[in-house]
């Protein structure tokens, strides 16, 4: 008796390609990726231009210093070279769906059906969170940590920060909101992959409340206002993870995953 498995036609044959064919359209996608990076810091530079950027950006901060305070360059090149990083950091942002289609169209190819209903929800879903935990920093955290820290400064101190600082201070809280709102993500990877249950995730709910207290604790500023709106957030995602997992398994099983279930039913 012939094996299942081997009847059935492998959905990748015929796809393969020379190892150099592989590089020549690596090298194409890289192209387009940079071009739309390219078009997008274009647009940017004719309007609003980095200067305006760098103070959208650094409107939280200027709205809790005192009357008359600005932000400073101790830097020769700083106003200029830090606006230009934001500028490319916008851009890249904006052109992120053109780059993340074109890593998409490259791997494709070498996925099965059942990979791809895998791969392409994980994409677009995790950029969309990474998105709104950089919005839900920006907006209802850097005010309330600001306020607070200069609360605590005291009247013989001018608050004068620097803008290549702030860029740095900026760019690590959005990492830190921006993975924090990944919870979703690792669960479902974690519960894909066979790391954990549906069952256990659950189990150990209050061990994951306790690292992520501990989490928001060292990736926030002293403002306990901000950490617990992190981790309530956070929390609150652990749980859609767990939800989301059980759907989101349930439709990306291989084709064989259910016949082979059945054929080991006595």
């Amino acid at each position: 008796m012939s094996d299942s498995n081997t009847d059935k036609p492998d959905e990748l044959a015929g796809t393969e390609q020379p190892f150099v064919q592989h590089l020549m359209e690596l090298r194409d996608r890289m192209i387009k990726a940079v071009i739309a990076i390219g078009i997008a810091a274009a647009i940017l530079a004719l309007y609003p231009g980095p200067g305006a950027l760098y103070d959208l950006l650094a409107a939280p901060l200027v709205a809790a210093l005192p009357k008359g305070a600005t932000l400073i360059a101790t830097n020769v090149v700083s106003p200029f070279v830090v606006p230009i990083k934001i500028l490319f950091m916008a851009a890249f942002m904006i052109a992120l769906p053109v780059v993340l289609y074109q890593v998409w169209a490259f791997v494709a190819p070498g996925l099965y059906s059942h990979e791809k209903r895998l791969v392409m929800p994980l994409v677009i879903s995790s950029t969309l969170l990474f998105f709104l935990g950089v919005v839900f920093c920006y907006y209802f955290v850097f005010g309330q940590v600001f306020k607070f820290i200069q609360s605590f400064a005291p009247k013989s101190i001018t608050a004068a920060p620097d803008i290549e600082e702030y860029l740095n201070f900026v760019l690590g809280m959005f990492l830190a909101f921006g993975l924090a709102f990944e919870v979703p993500i690792a669960v479902i990877l974690l519960v894909r992959m066979g790391v954990l249950s549906i069952a256990q995730l659950r189990q150990y709910r209050g061990y994951f409340w306790v690292v992520a207290a501990i989490g928001t604790a060292l990736v926030t500023p002293p403002d306990a206002g901000s950490m617990l709106m992190l981790l309530a957030v956070v929390g609150g995602l652990y749980e859609i993870g767990i939800l989301a997992a059980q759907v989101f398994v349930k439709h990306t099983k291989a084709p064989d995953a259910d016949s082979d279930t059945e054929a080991a039913k006595p």
